[in-house]
């Protein structure tokens, strides 16, 4: 059953399985009732063999590159999959085509984005998957909830930890924790 989404704090789960692999994987929202949709994309991630383990709140968050565009709703979360990198990438965009999402364009408006962030510690530069994702260290978008959740997380690849780099990142996008009444 999915962790529910408070939009307040992170919730957690068991702890970790050492046989699956630790992934963190981006959410993003800015058609239709963006909140429903990462509720919808959390919810199918159990039946597609993708543990939720931890969930940062949620994030309303300016766009970035097309800035014509309606603002973001973000989260990330922790998760464990003994799905391999390639099948797992195949699987969120399956979800992503479920739940009925199409990019129109690079870095235009979606009604659901999941993006693989991190698949343990490897590294992977492929024309049709790169891990970690390669500008997931420049978002704000990413860095804020990833932070939450990960705060002392640090990728072999990296100079520093996660709450390091948001804490250094030269993006200036707005990025506020959706807060509930």
């Amino acid at each position: 059953m999915p962790i529910p989404m408070d939009g307040m704090s992170p919730r957690r789960a068991s702890a970790p399985n050492t046989l699956m692999p630790v992934v963190y994987l981006s959410l993003g929202s800015n058609i239709g009732d963006r909140e429903a949709n990462l509720h919808a994309a959390v919810a199918a991630l159990p039946p597609a063999s993708i543990q939720l383990k931890q969930i940062s709140s949620i994030y309303e968050t300016e766009p970035v590159d097309f800035l014509e565009q309606s603002w973001f709703l973000n989260c990330v979360m922790e998760a464990e999959t003994k799905l391999d990198p390639r099948a797992l990438l195949k699987t969120l965009r399956t979800i992503e085509s479920e739940l009925g999402s199409k990019k129109e364009f690079a870095k235009g408006p979606r009604k659901i984005d999941l993006d693989i962030l991190l698949y343990g510690f490897q590294t992977i530069d492929a024309p049709d998957l790169q891990i970690p994702h390669p500008r997931m260290l420049l978002r704000r978008f990413v860095l804020a909830p990833l932070a939450e959740i990960a705060p002392e997380l640090k990728h072999p690849a990296w100079h520093a930890t996660v709450g390091q780099l948001l804490a250094q990142s030269s993006d200036q996008s707005e990025v506020r924790r959706l807060i509930r009444s």
